[in-house]
Order: C-alpha cells, then sequence, then structure tokens
C-alpha cells in the first residue's frame, strides 16, 4: 500500500491538523499556587503531546489554541490542577484524513 513511502514522523503528522480556536480557553490552572510551590518539575510541560503548557518565571502559561484534546493533562497532572473541559461546540481539533 504505502510502499516506498517513507514513515511521517509525529511532528509531520501534527502539521496536518487544524483548530477553531474558542476565544475562551477550555484549559485551566485551577490553583497556580500549586505549580509555583508544589510542582518543581512542572510535569504537565512534558507529557503534553501539542506541548501546550509553558512554564513562565512564576507561572504557567497555557496555549489553549493549539489543543489536540486528547485529556492527558487532565489525568497527567499529579496534583489534579487543571480543569479540562471540551471546548464549545464547533470549536477545537479539527482531524483531516490523509
Amino acid at each position: 500500500m504505502n510502499e516506498g513511502k517513507k514513515p511521517q514522523s509525529i511532528e509531520e503528522k501534527q502539521y496536518l491538523v487544524r483548530f477553531n480556536a474558542d476565544t475562551k480557553s477550555h484549559l485551566h490552572v485551577k490553583n497556580p499556587e500549586i505549580c509555583l510551590t508544589d510542582c518543581p518539575d512542572k510535569i504537565c510541560t512534558l507529557f503534553c503531546p501539542a506541548e501546550i503548557y509553558k512554564w513562565e518565571d512564576i507561572r504557567m502559561h497555557i496555549g489553549y489554541e493549539g489543543c489536540h484534546e486528547c485529556g492527558s493533562c487532565r489525568i497527567g497532572c499529579p496534583h489534579e490542577n487543571i480543569d479540562w473541559v471540551y471546548p464549545k461546540g464547533g470549536h477545537g481539533i479539527l482531524f483531516r484524513l490523509g
């Protein structure tokens, strides 16, 4: 079927994903103080496949517009400090086949 084709890297596959971002985030840090004081490894910056969590000085920045809606942050935060809900209808990730 795919004879002679080189397999795509995860980065190449993610490039095919499109988003219809809402103006309001569907992701929220419940208590920013927990990230600052109780989470030295900032593990959410490591396990999110879309890399939307970025630690900046003393706060967590969430680039929700590129969220893949996989829910890994909902289950991966060791402090259960991330509030994750699906984006409202018509918004969020748009998958393309191909």
